[in-house]
């Protein structure tokens, strides 16, 4: 590890005695603390410039453009064996939907409490979860119907 030299420092203060001293003896300290700061930091900078890149740049290609309702705000998503079901989320408009996917239609609905603000969806098993925002609630359909469980 990298050890600074002393350094000799002369200075010219006004007054004597062990202030003087005292002065001197902080002053070359405190210069000699920074150079061991500085020689540290040089270090971590030259390490940290070796470390190889290992970010790749991904790309992507639009391949299809679906139809959607520009009033429903999604808040989740899950696309099961062709079916797109969709969870919205607005004041007194949360939805579940299932939707059709090449043309936007709405194949099956239904509408959350008002009081309920929708959030995300999953598919699990035969049954859609549905979770809500600041209430805190979740709610459990049949995946076929949309028949509330619980």
């Amino acid at each position: 590890m990298f050890s600074p030299a002393p350094i000799e420092l002369s200075w010219v203060l006004i007054g004597a005695g062990s202030k003087a001293v005292f002065v001197n003896r902080f002053l070359k300290l405190f210069i000699s603390g920074l150079i061991a700061i500085s020689a540290v930091l040089f270090v971590l900078f030259y390490l940290v410039s070796k470390i190889p890149d290992t970010s790749r740049t991904c790309t992507y290609k639009v391949v299809n453009i679906f139809p959607h309702d520009r009033e429903a705000f999604t808040q989740g998503l899950a696309f099961e064996n062709g079916v797109l079901y969709e969870g919205t989320g607005r004041e007194g408009r949360s939805e579940l939907r299932k939707i059709e996917l090449e043309t936007g239609n709405v194949l099956q609905t239904r509408k959350l409490p008002d009081e309920f603000f929708g959030e995300g969806i999953t598919v699990y098993g035969d049954n859609i979860i549905q979770l809500t925002y600041l209430s805190k609630i979740g709610f459990v359909y049949k995946k076929d119907t949309f028949e509330l469980l619980r």
